[in-house]
């Protein structure tokens, strides 16, 4: 069969383009064809997977995406593709890869109606109502089922054709290095002092992965701790906001932001503590990647694999709503552990890491594309 697969934008280093190349290079494996439609790609083309590069103009990011997507649909209806997969949301598409939290919900509880008003808002809401709505057929491969009560309240989408996707922990996450080796690592590339106390912020979008609160908790650090603490966000996306916060609390010596790297896996294994205080995140693959790695992790609870730490005990939860006073204790906590309690958390985060691993091997999403394909050509 031949799949068209959807993605804005491609990087290496982010969790849902990593998802996608891999789902991609499972089917080009089972013997079917896969073509990429992508406003941008960064990094090396994959072989055997035809790449289509569209760049297009526009005032707005909107303005562009819909520019684009008239251009790919305009490939699509040409190529006589079977199925059509799309890791943004978009009209027109078979199957939907639901990485991202609702975004009506978000719309109306995190912003004023003001907002609700704008183009921008408009644009984006037709096309997540253009995948989720009760009148459509569009499959949801969902990567974790705590966003499926939002969609159904706003859309009345079905739960039938919500896909579950067990989480997927790559085999390179579970290649444990010396961590000493690990430690010195980050701390060479780094320029850190051998003995720095360091926290890790891994992720593309730093505003969503809640860098801002991680910067307002290392200010809250006593000034006897702060002397040798430092916080590394390494990932895509400007870090001009985020550096210039850092230099008015004084800490531009304390925060590094870093562009995203090949050697995250080696990054996490060599931090002290991985945090992730996204503000809102469907899933947060980057938790079972830290527990992966070893180490301990400090997350918030509305990431959706938040309950992973907890039921665990990997690290520290903040509760939801967030309290940002709340989170600078636990910060501290993770600061001022002992080696013995933090050798506890990173043990009991890469024993729940292995189990989740066995419940994916990566070739489930291709799976359930094959069969919701067959099941289409059968309709059809």
């Amino acid at each position: 069969m031949k799949f068209a697969f959807i993605i804005f934008k491609y990087f290496p280093f982010g969790g849902m383009q990593r998802d996608m190349l891999r789902t991609a290079n499972e089917l080009v494996a089972r013997g079917h064809s896969v073509e990429v439609f992508t406003l941008n790609w960064q990094g090396e083309l994959p072989t055997g997977i035809k790449v289509h590069v569209l760049p297009q103009n526009g005032w707005f990011n909107f303005t562009r995406y819909q520019h684009f997507i008239d251009a790919t649909f305009a490939m699509i209806h040409q190529g006589q593709f079977d199925y059509i997969f799309g890791y943004n949301r978009t009209p027109g598409l078979n199957a939907h890869f639901a990485a991202d939290p609702c975004f009506i919900e978000r719309a109306h509880k995190q912003r004023n109606w003001l907002y609700r008003l704008t183009p921008r808002y408009r644009w984006f809401a037709a096309c997540e109502k253009a995948v989720f709505s009760n009148e459509l057929a569009v499959q949801i491969l969902a990567v974790s089922l705590t966003e499926m009560p939002h969609f159904q309240h706003w859309y009345g989408t079905q739960t039938e054709r919500f896909h579950f996707i067990p989480p997927y922990l790559s085999l390179e996450r579970f290649a444990l290095q010396d961590k000493t080796a690990m430690r010195a690592h980050l701390r060479k590339a780094f320029d850190f002092g051998a003995d720095d106390f360091v926290y890790l912020l891994t992720g593309s979008g730093f505003a969503m992965k809640g860098l801002d609160r991680a910067i307002l908790a290392m200010a809250a650090l006593p000034k006897e701790l702060l002397k040798n603490t430092r916080l590394v966000a390494v990932g895509q996306d400007n870090p001009k906001q985020f550096q210039a916060m850092a230099k008015k609390l004084s800490l531009s010596v304390h925060v590094i932001v870093s562009k995203g790297r090949s050697d995250t896996p080696q990054l996490m294994q060599g931090a002290d503590v991985c945090v992730h205080p996204a503000y809102r995140e469907n899933t947060g693959l980057v938790i079972l990647e830290a527990m992966a790695s070893a180490t301990p992790i400090l997350v918030t609870e509305s990431c959706g694999y938040a309950h992973h730490v907890t039921e665990a005990d990997a690290g520290l939860v903040s509760s939801t709503p967030f309290n940002q006073v709340n989170f600078n204790q636990q910060w501290l906590t993770m600061r001022t552990a002992t080696e013995f309690q933090r050798h506890q958390w990173s043990n009991n985060g890469l024993v729940r890491a292995r189990q989740v691993m066995q419940a994916n091997d990566g070739s489930a999403e291709a799976t359930i594309l094959i069969d919701l394909a067959m099941r289409k050509k059968v309709d059809v």
